[in-house]
């Protein structure tokens, strides 16, 4: 008899844990284009697409560069720079705690991780951003390895990859992180002096102020399938023009056909593609 109440109470146990929205939640996983439930493993195992409608989502970094680059390649350059909290700034948590609690989630020090690798054998410097950090926000450590990164391309002659997936500016440092802006264009510009390729992929999503800079100054620009890519929100747009927005507006394809993204490549092509267009664009440093 008491087998039996042991039955009972194990499968009552079990039946809890399955009716836990967080347990539900690390099993199965709702797409944002068609609303399907999908089983978490089987998006994990399709590079974090959408089986049904080929939705791209969110891929941590280190996956990133694991099915980008060439294997054992990839060097990270300044790791240890960290944020600080200049203006010492508060909303409803310290900056400083919002740094720490990224930190422990991502693993990493801040939004975007920055290295040299080969793709395809083609040598580059590659910028991945992290979205998980703080929405990949731009701050002043994201614009300094941005900054450093483009400094070792033109020192090396080799092109520049920055895949983008970011909210924008980080709010928690005001002016300092709006500099980022101009500061990562003008790195741009003498890598466009120096006549060194850069490609800009923007996944989704990629909005405010890196898509005012980094994202849109691409000699190619490259989107992922359905990514959002603007500056300002639908809603926001919609509610300043009092208007009804076009159907797909701010998607990937919407900015494709309106000329202002030269390819939509999913991402089991990516890798594929990046190494061509490297090897198509490299300076005569590197040309066999």
């Amino acid at each position: 008899m008491t087998w039996f109440n042991k039955r009972e109470e194990e499968g009552k146990g079990e039946k809890e844990k399955r009716d836990d929205p967080k347990f539900f939640d690390e099993l199965w996983l709702k797409c944002n284009s068609c609303n399907e439930i999908i089983y978490r493993k089987v998006i994990e195992r399709n590079l974090q697409v959408c089986p049904k409608c080929n939705y791209h989502f969110q891929i941590p970094v280190r996956k990133r560069i694991d099915c980008l680059v060439d294997p054992d390649t990839f060097i990270e350059y300044d790791v240890d720079l960290t944020p600080t909290d200049p203006l010492e700034f508060k909303d409803l948590k310290r900056y400083t705690h919002r740094i720490q609690e990224s930190q422990k989630a991502t693993g990493q020090k801040d939004a975007i991780i920055c290295g040299e690798a080969k793709i395809e054998g083609q040598p580059a410097m590659i910028g991945i951003f992290e979205f998980n950090f703080m929405g990949g926000s731009l701050g002043s450590v994201v614009g300094e390895k941005i900054a450093r990164m483009i400094e070792r391309a033109i020192e090396k002659r080799i092109g520049v990859i920055i895949i983008c997936a970011s909210g924008g500016a980080r709010m928690q440092e005001g002016i300092l992180s709006l500099m980022q802006m101009a500061k990562t264009s003008a790195a741009l510009a003498k890598l466009h002096e120096a006549r060194i390729p850069y490609i800009s992929v923007l996944t989704d999503p990629t909005t405010g102020g890196v898509s005012a800079s980094i994202g849109m100054l691409g000699d190619i620009i490259i989107a992922e399938p359905k990514a959002m890519i603007g500056f300002a929100g639908p809603r926001v747009i919609k509610e300043t023009i009092r208007a009804e927005l076009p159907e797909g507006f701010q998607r990937a394809e919407y900015l494709l056909e309106h000329g202002m993204v030269d390819l939509i490549v999913e991402r089991k092509d990516l890798r594929h593609t990046l190494g061509l267009l490297l090897e198509l664009l490299r300076t005569e440093d590197h040309k066999i």
